[in-house]
């Protein structure tokens, strides 16, 4: 028999976030996140999200074990602001067993009737910039700090409980060195001096902190229209400069303004953090954070975050002033692979955007949808 706890005491939260532990324990492509970053992200009164979303968590029991867990979430911005009567739910993970699996959706069909939604929908986060989507195909690739990795069991389990396939994500791969200067370069000077744009660069992440809210502003106008987007809000921002940008290496950050330095585009890109979070297994110290510090400066693989173009300036050639300086700073690092974090596989605009890299697909993912 399956039994449901709900998580109320920091005791019941380290168990939800060590589940994964014990579930993945000697997977070579599993990514475990930092178990102190994690808890504080469920903390409602430290991560802001909790001002305009509401969570709660489960554990499932067999046999006095954990079998499995889930987060059932109501984004109020979405249901409120947008009308759409959805209930999410994330960092679902369970055991290969029928009954687990659907002891814990029936929590969130049961939550999600409560408050009169009208369809549940995961596995997603609690935004836009948390993780999405069940891993479906690319199993033998290892995860990222930004992705959620799952056993190839899920998938049979959300269909089996009549769950039907939403949205559908890719992940691709290029090497560094398909990247061609010759296919930016001159068109990088021509858009540059056509609409008086020129690119920032920098070398502290203290001369970054001015333009983030700035670029938070520019990732809402960017996705606006994709399908399920979030908006980001005010203390949110605060939130993730605080926590994210300090960390990232300022000369991957890459921005572009206008001549008023109003900025039109901005791209993301983080070194590989995964095998140096394996070694980590959850715990910055006494040598997580060597591990962190060593790849943050060594690693030669490159994970494309985010990229944002404001809308008046898509489809006019503007990613060929960002290419070419990652071009400069790549060959710099000696930077081997480039990796694509999700993609909406009908977003062709971002398809169309990688094409000349001869970007080779290694993972799929989707999120399942179900009425209620």
């Amino acid at each position: 028999m399956v039994t449901i706890k709900e998580v109320q005491t920091k005791s019941d939260l380290k168990d939800f976030v060590k589940f994964p532990f014990s579930l993945y324990k000697g997977s070579p492509y599993w990514v475990p996140p930092i178990i102190k970053d994690e808890m504080e992200s469920f903390d409602k009164t430290k991560n802001p999200v909790f001002k305009s979303a509401e969570a709660t968590f489960f554990l499932a029991y067999k046999d006095n074990k954990i079998v499995g867990r889930v987060a059932a979430i109501i984004n109020r911005l979405e249901v409120e602001e947008q009308g759409l009567k959805k209930m999410r739910f994330g960092w679902f993970d369970f055991v290969d067993d029928l009954e687990v699996s659907k002891t814990l959706l029936d929590k969130v069909k049961e939550i999600g009737q409560q408050h009169q939604l009208e369809y549940m929908e995961g596995p997603v986060g609690f935004s836009n910039l948390d993780k999405v989507g069940v891993l479906t195909e690319g199993f033998d690739h290892i995860g990222t700090m930004v992705t959620w990795y799952n056993h190839p069991y899920y998938q049979s389990h959300f269909e089996h409980h009549g769950f039907t396939k939403e949205k559908e994500y890719r992940e691709s791969k290029f090497l560094a060195s398909n990247a061609d200067p010759k296919l930016f370069e001159k068109a990088n000077l021509l858009i540059k001096k056509r609409y008086g744009l020129k690119e920032l660069n920098f070398d502290k992440s203290a001369d970054i902190m001015p333009w983030v809210d700035k670029m938070f502003d520019l990732f809402n106008e960017t996705y606006a229209k994709l399908s399920s987007f979030v908006k980001i809000t005010d203390i949110q921002k605060e939130y993730f400069k605080k926590k994210y940008i300090s960390f990232i290496n300022p000369e991957y950050i890459k921005f572009v303004v206008d001549a008023e330095d109003n900025l039109v585009a901005f791209a993301i890109v983080m070194p590989s953090f995964s095998e140096a979070l394996q070694k980590a297994n959850g715990k910055l110290f006494p040598l997580g954070i060597f591990h962190l510090l060593s790849a943050r400066k060594n690693s030669k693989d490159a994970i494309f975050y985010l990229i944002g173009i404001h809308p008046n300036y898509q489809n006019k050639g503007v990613t060929s002033i960002i290419f070419n300086e990652y071009y400069h700073t790549f060959k710099k690092r000696g930077v081997v692979n480039c990796i694509r974090t999700p993609e909406l596989e009908d977003n062709l605009a971002i398809q169309q955007m990688w094409k000349h890299f001869d970007p080779k697909v290694i993972k799929r993912r989707r999120t399942y949808v179900k009425d209620l």
